[in-house]
């Protein structure tokens, strides 16, 4: 029987490139986001190239009640999904203190409150199965507390791993996995406009290797793994102003 992945923030960036990969792989998807005519696109894309099935669903994950409606309407039509990736999120934020605090907490609540709420939904559908994969895309910025325009995203993301490892926590006696993915700077349309990254790959680059690494079904990956696993352990004990240079 062919598996299903839930992917949400699927119209573009790395959700969209996931789900590329996953269906080069054979999966069947069932893939999220705001945007209709993207997820549109998308499920045309996919289903005329492989022997995939791609069901879509219009979701804004800032809206709780809908991120249970539609998780469950999902699970309703397909059966089981075997894996859920919390994807959404936004790469916005400002410099604390400096009268951007709307953008901050939007910031904030878009990419820790609504994954909360997708990881609510997602282990209720997996404690009914007793079984699937929960995977929670983090960032490298979670490691340490970050400057300028990546504090509160930073923060935001730092939240997101520590609820990760509290589920993970609950469910080890289980068949429920969980992985949380810190990727390294890949560059997509959230980042386009920005200066060049440190060790920044392009979007298919950084998609495959998100894939590769979530297929193992890890506790923990850094994506890309060199040099971001290495940097992840200097992150922790390097003096702040040396970690602010990945900033």
């Amino acid at each position: 029987m062919t598996k299903t992945i839930l992917i949400t923030g699927a119209s573009s960036g790395i959700g969209a490139g996931m789900a590329r990969e996953f269906a080069k792989r054979g999966y069947n998807l069932a893939v999220c986001a705001r945007r209709l005519e993207r997820l549109e696109a998308l499920k045309f894309e996919l289903e005329t190239q492989y022997k995939i099935e791609v069901n879509i669903k219009v979701l804004d994950v800032t809206n709780y009640d809908q991120v249970f409606t539609v998780f469950h309407a999902f699970k309703t039509e397909l059966g089981t999904i075997d894996r859920i990736i919390v994807n959404a999120g936004v790469g916005d934020g400002r410099r604390i203190g400096k009268g951007h605090f709307a953008i901050n907490k939007a910031t904030v609540e878009t990419n820790f409150i609504s994954a909360l709420a997708q990881s609510e939904a997602a282990v209720e559908i997996f404690r009914e199965q007793k079984f699937g994969h929960l995977v929670m895309i983090s960032s490298m910025s979670a490691i340490r507390g970050m400057p300028k325009h990546l504090t509160a995203y930073g923060a935001s993301k730092a939240g997101m791993a520590a609820l990760a490892e509290g589920i993970r926590a609950e469910l080890l006696d289980t068949a429920i996995k969980v992985s949380t993915i810190f990727p390294g700077y890949i560059r997509t349309e959230l980042n386009e406009g920005a200066k060049k990254l440190p060790f920044e790959v392009d979007e298919q680059t950084g998609s495959r290797l998100l894939v590769t690494e979530i297929e193992k079904e890890p506790i923990k990956a850094y994506v890309p793994k060199w040099p971001w696993l290495p940097i992840s352990f200097a992150m922790k004990v390097l003096p702040l102003k040396l970690v602010n240079k990945l900033g």
